[in-house]
């Protein structure tokens, strides 16, 4: 007699988040599931889907507060979860959060579970701050159980009061999805492909080269980042500085000097957004992440992965993720002058740096390697029978 395997449905915003946030996931799970994604643009949605082996439902969601909208998607997606009958919704990210757990709620879907990767609307005030907060503690309140990626999340949501200490669970280390530390790893590259990028971004085999990767923006303390630099290479000619990401001018642009020193500095390499950082890391000494608030960064993995230390700011998952004087350094956040310090520290005292080097990778491994955090997140859908 054949066991039909339980309906799992993940959700997301938009289709990037299951790209980038769970990719390889959705695979794993379709081993012991019938696994559909939810999510919205449509066309870029399927791709995933083709990827993971996965069915998808295509459910137009948007970013911003927009209440007719987002009705019209709760019903939609009450009448869908009412024709399927999932055993368990699992949302991410704020709206499809909202939006997911009240429909799961309205079908008496019987395992409603929402990860939280990061609370954008800690940086808001006034009555959006409200609006809100009043849609985050609904959202835990329809989900039987909810997962912040971070102890340190887990203690913001228990200080907001957005729901009860018992419906929360930090998985594993944390992380909504792990590192693939086979993926992220030095072993793909090559003397010669090292030496070709080198080559073209004017690296010297004698250059301590720092990395960072994320978008440009003053939310990733670049200011400071890019100021501290300015600083250091009056005394350490040998200093270069990589940044790996697109610069955005929109919504968080960087100050006139920073972007001035971006284009005229010549040691401060800015190469744009990369599909595959692996490469660069490969070339690179030492991570340098000084932003002003995260969920759990990937980007602090993947370096460690790659054994890197990393130069993080004290803030939610990235003070998880490091170790202090075991596998990097924590500074406090838009302290320009404390970052140059230990810049030039990890520079001058080799020993220290060597040090933190050979913990990196293995403190990665041991710690967010891809199948603990995905085993963690399985035995938790089958704990539900």
């Amino acid at each position: 007699m054949t066991t039909h395997k339980k309906k799992l449905i993940r959700i997301t915003t938009v289709p990037l988040s299951l790209d980038k946030l769970l990719e390889g996931q959705l695979r794993f799970m379709q081993q012991h599931f019938e696994v559909t994604a939810i999510s919205s643009e449509k066309a870029y949605l399927e791709k995933i889907g083709n990827r993971e082996g996965v069915s998808t439902y295509h459910l137009e969601m948007t970013r911003q507060i927009t209440p007719f909208s987002d009705l019209i998607s709760l019903i939609k997606l009450t009448f869908y979860f009412l024709k399927v009958r999932p055993d368990i919704v699992h949302s991410h990210t704020p709206k499809a959060g909202i939006v997911g757990m009240a429909a799961a709620f309205l079908a008496r879907v019987p395992h409603r579970f929402h990860t939280v990767a990061g609370l954008p609307l800690l940086e808001e005030s006034g009555s959006k701050r409200k609006v809100l907060d009043f849609v985050e503690k609904a959202t835990y309140f329809f989900a039987n159980k909810v997962y912040p990626n971070s102890n340190g999340l887990k203690e913001i949501i228990l200080q907001n009061n957005y729901c009860k200490p018992k419906k929360l669970t930090v998985l594993a280390n944390g992380s909504t999805n792990g590192i693939n530390t086979t993926y992220f790893s030095n072993d793909h590259f090559s003397f010669a492909q090292k030496e070709e990028l080198k080559v073209r971004y004017d690296i010297q085999d004698t250059d301590f080269v720092f990395i960072f990767v994320g978008r440009l923006v003053t939310d990733k303390g670049i200011n400071e980042l890019i100021a501290a630099f300015k600083k250091l290479k009056i005394n350490h000619p040998t200093a270069k500085l990589l940044l790996v990401g697109p610069l955005e001018t929109e919504l968080d642009p960087l100050l006139p000097q920073t972007l001035e020193a971006i284009e005229n500095v010549k040691q401060i390499k800015a190469v744009g957004y990369q599909q595959d950082v692996r490469l660069f890391f490969a070339i690179s000494h030492c991570l340098v992440f000084p932003s002003y608030r995260e969920g759990f960064p990937n980007v602090v993995m993947q370096a460690g992965a790659m054994e890197l230390p990393s130069i993080v700011s004290n803030i939610n998952g990235c003070n998880e993720i490091i170790v202090p004087s075991q596998n990097g350094v924590i500074i406090p956040t838009k302290d320009e002058k404390t970052l140059l310090e230990v810049m030039i520290e990890l520079m001058e005292n080799k020993d220290y740096y060597a040090q933190l080097r050979e913990n990196a990778r293995p403190m990665i491994v041991n710690r967010y390697e891809q199948q603990v955090v995905w085993k963690a997140i399985l035995k938790e859908y089958q704990l539900m029978g």
